[in-house]
This record gives structure tokens, C-alpha cells and sequence, in this order.
């Protein structure tokens, strides 16, 4: 079973103008919540255990998730959901985020004891909900606990620079998490920030020498994605879009597709590193294609298995 941590909100995404003020959609999201979702829709169980609100906009989160065949692990609570405003410029994202004493961030150290499936294969976290606050430190703890435990972590920072008030904190922690991943993506503008002064080529060698993960995944947009593992590198090219609505999505449907691959494979945290060179570089070729199918409706819609 995969399960996944972290954020879950309404993303209120910019579809069209009128009268030169923008329209907004408003559609079920967050990183990790995608990511859920992508990995679901795969046919993987899934399991989901950040607490999601008992108002009405949390109703529309649970209610997607389960419509996917997540379970719906943690508490509903009264804190009010999370917001995204993604407004559109050429179609690249910009974000503002609304998310002070929300339902996603209401996480205690007990509950995910209490809520921890017996049958985890698989435990991913990244994004928002590793920014700051008490929540951040559970969430760290927690993907250290789970890698010591032999299950296989999966770390995807989505870095958004908006929301980090203390750079130095938060990529302090980055850097211990990067330690216990056995999984690692990041896109290269993740890496800019991290790295700020080194070149794309020599920051992704700095973060590979930072982590002990087994696959290590840098998405590049439009120049696809370079993979290094302990025995072998290569690079994958990116699937060109019949058209695109926008990219809000696109990493986290790669990421959902990656995992669902992995897990349907049934390989523990020992023998991840036993996938080939042929196996590996097969499964980065379908998430670069599903992303690419994301990007072809308006915010993020992960494809199903029978998709593509």
C-alpha cells in the first residue's frame, strides 16, 4: 500500500477573463493530495492520512478521494480547508496560498500512530506541508521513523518560495529529510532555489551526494528528466502535448505514476536499488506521458490506467 501525507486544499484556478479580471475554477488539490490521487487512479491502493475539514470545500476533497479509491485515513475536523489561488501567465502557474490554522495542518504525532496502516509499502510527503510549524517537524519525524522501519520514503519538495519565511530552516530540513529518502524528485527549479549559485549540472551532482536515495528523478519542463541511481544515469525526453491548459499538476502526476509502478511491483526498501536500467527508464517514460495528459486539462487531472 502507498501512503501519503501532506497538504490538501481548493485550488482556485485561473481558466479564462472577462473584462480583463480573471475567472477562477475552483478544484480539489494540493501536492500530496494529487499525488494520491495519480497513484490511485493507477489501480494502486492508497491510503491518505493528513486530516481533511468538515466544511463544505472539505467535503469536495474527501468525497475525490474516495470517488479514486483512497482511503480516507485521519480525522475530519472543524478547522476550515486550505486555499490556492493559481493565476495563469502564458500558462505557467503563479501561486498565493491561504492556509493559517487550517484543517491540513492539525496533525499530531499520536494520531498518525493511531491512523498508520499495517500494510505500508510506501510512505511520500513533500511540498507545503514540510515548510514549517509543528506540523513540519511530525511530518520529518515521521519520515524518519517510517525509513528506519524498512519502508520505502518518497520525497518530492515542490518547493514554493512564497510561503518560506526562513530559507535557512527550512532547507536545513530538506537536507536532513534527503538523508532517509529512498526516493528523490525535484524539478530544476526546486534546485535553484536549493542551490542557488551552482549550475543545474553541479547542483544535481551536490544533491546526490546529500542523499542516500536509491532513484533520484530531476524533471526539467519541456527537456524532460535526468535519473541517477547507485549504478547507472540517464535522461528521458519530455512527451509533447497535443495542447496545453496549464502545467498545475504535471510533477505531482509524475510522482503519483512513479510510486504506483513501484508499488505494483511489490519492492521493498532493500531491493529498490534491484531495478534495471530498461525497468526504470519504462516507468520515467509513462509519468513523463501521463504528466504531459495532465497538462492537457485545466489544473491537475492525473490520468487512469487505461488512459494511455
Amino acid at each position: 500500500m502507498i501512503v501519503v501525507g501532506g497538504e490538501n486544499l481548493i485550488d482556485y484556478i485561473q481558466i479564462a477573463k472577462e473584462n480583463d479580471l480573471p475567472v477562477y475554477k475552483a478544484i480539489p488539490g494540493g501536492s500530496c493530495y494529487n499525488v494520491a490521487i495519480a497513484a490511485a487512479r493507477q489501480g494502486q491502493k492508497v491510503s491518505y492520512i493528513t486530516p481533511i475539514s468538515n466544511d463544505s470545500l472539505g467535503n469536495i476533497l474527501a468525497s475525490r478521494l474516495e470517488a479514486d479509491g483512497v482511503k480516507v485515513c485521519a480525522p475530519r475536523v472543524q478547522e476550515p480547508t486550505s486555499l490556492a489561488v493559481v493565476s495563469l501567465n502564458d500558462s505557467q502557474p503563479s501561486y498565493q496560498f491561504y492556509r493559517t490554522e487550517t484543517a491540513e495542518r492539525k496533525i499530531t504525532r499520536q494520531m498518525l500512530n493511531e491512523i498508520n496502516p499495517a500494510s505500508i509499502k510506501i510512505f511520500h510527503i513533500g511540498s507545503i506541508s514540510l515548510i514549517d510549524g509543528e506540523d513540519a517537524d511530525i511530518w520529518e519525524q515521521r519520515f524518519g521513523e517510517l525509513a528506519e522501519q524498512g519502508v520505502v520514503t518518497s520525497l518530492d519538495p515542490n518547493i514554493r518560495q512564497l510561503l518560506i519565511k526562513n530559507q535557512s530552516e527550512y532547507l536545513a530540513r530538506l537536507k536532513r529529510m534527503i538523508k532517509y529518502a529512498h526516493i528523490l524528485k525535484l524539478s530544476d527549479e526546486d534546485l535553484k532555489y536549493i542551490y542557488s549559485e551552482k549550475s543545474v549540472d553541479d547542483a544535481f551532482d551536490e544533491i546526490c551526494r546529500g542523499t542516500d536515495a536509491k532513484i533520484v528523478v530531476l524533471t526539467m519542463g519541456e527537456k524532460g528528466a535526468r535519473v541517477k541511481t547507485g549504478e547507472f544515469s540517464f535522461e528521458v525526453n519530455a512527451v509533447v502535448c497535443d495542447h496545453i491548459v496549464d502545467t498545475v499538476g504535471a510533477g505531482d502526476t509524475f510522482m503519483g505514476i512513479v510510486l504506483a509502478e513501484i508499488n505494483d511491483k511489490n519492492i521493498s526498501a532493500t531491493a529498490i536499488s534491484e531495478i534495471n536500467e530498461i525497468e526504470l527508464k519504462r516507468i520515467i517514460e509513462r509519468a513523463s506521458e501521463a504528466a504531459a495528459l495532465n497538462c492537457q486539462t485545466a489544473g491537475c487531472n492525473p490520468p487512469y490506467k487505461n488512459d494511455f
